[in-house]
């Protein structure tokens, strides 16, 4: 019998009637993964921008959340013809481009996902975990049905160019990254700086505009509800490293420091 696949980001935004919560991988361990996978978010983002996850922990992470009701999307880190075809090979259907700035570069962005002639993605299926070794009948034929792309806003250009970005066809989504436009505003670090946010603001307009979703990082509870209060479709509200890195500090306060000896001061 034909294998199916799992339905797209794409697809779990469109069968939504509420805003999809999701958390960032980092750490690149499966087990992570797995964990993460069973906690009853939406969905799940697993970064090969700014950690130092591998093609091949890519492939563990996305098999192990294929056991749980749980969306993955692989962020790529650039938007790189040969990456995004690895990574779409090894069984990713759903992407994230970052640092997309323009219609030019949202454009490179689909090519790179599609099969010619609507593309230059290379035909490997027959090869790859992505068509389940030619197991998925029609793969080729139905390959960008299979696939879907968010691109990443985070320049103060590319807030310029939100209405263009979304409007190219075989985008599927925007998502706003407000650390690297704050730096690129000259506010780095000031991610809830009021010009930052009102940035933020104009892509969701224009990204709704366009009649395709829009979401956004925030790490914050109370930034991630403005964000949802505006209207955002999806949002990334934590992270591996960050839940760990927190509550580990937490831990050390309690035992720790606050049982540490009081010594007396003259």
């Amino acid at each position: 019998m034909p294998l199916r696949l799992t339905p797209t980001f794409r697809a779990a935004l469109a069968a939504s009637d509420r805003a999809l919560a999701g958390m960032w991988l980092c750490t690149g361990n499966p087990v992570v993964a797995e964990i993460a996978a069973g906690s009853g978010l939406d969905w799940l983002l697993i970064d090969m921008e700014h950690s130092a996850t591998s093609i091949e922990q890519v492939l563990g992470q996305l098999q192990v959340a294929a056991a749980y009701p749980v969306t993955p999307v692989v962020r790529v880190p650039s938007n790189d013809p040969v990456t995004i075809k690895r990574v779409l090979d090894v069984g990713a259907q759903n992407l994230i481009v970052p640092m997309v700035s323009s219609a030019a570069e949202a454009r490179a962005a689909v090519a790179a996902t599609r099969y010619p002639p609507d593309g230059i993605r290379g035909v490997g299926s027959a090869l790859a975990r992505s068509a389940r070794w030619n197991r998925v009948d029609g793969y080729l034929a139905e390959a960008a049905d299979q696939v879907s792309l968010t691109v990443q806003i985070e320049t103060a250009a590319g807030v310029d160019a939100a209405a263009d970005i979304a409007a190219v066809e075989g985008v599927d989504a925007v998502f706003v990254g407000p650390s690297d436009l704050s730096a690129s505003m000259g506010l780095l670090g000031r991610q809830t700086h009021p010009d930052v946010v009102a940035a933020v603001h104009r892509v969701f307009s224009a990204v709704r505009d366009a009649g395709i979703p829009v979401g956004v990082n925030a790490f914050d509870p109370a930034v991630a509800d403005s964000y949802l209060d505006a209207g955002a479709d999806f949002v990334a509200v934590g992270a591996d490293v960050a839940l760990l890195a927190r509550a580990s500090e937490a831990l050390a306060a309690r035992f720790v420091t606050a049982r540490a000896p009081q010594r007396d001061s003259y």
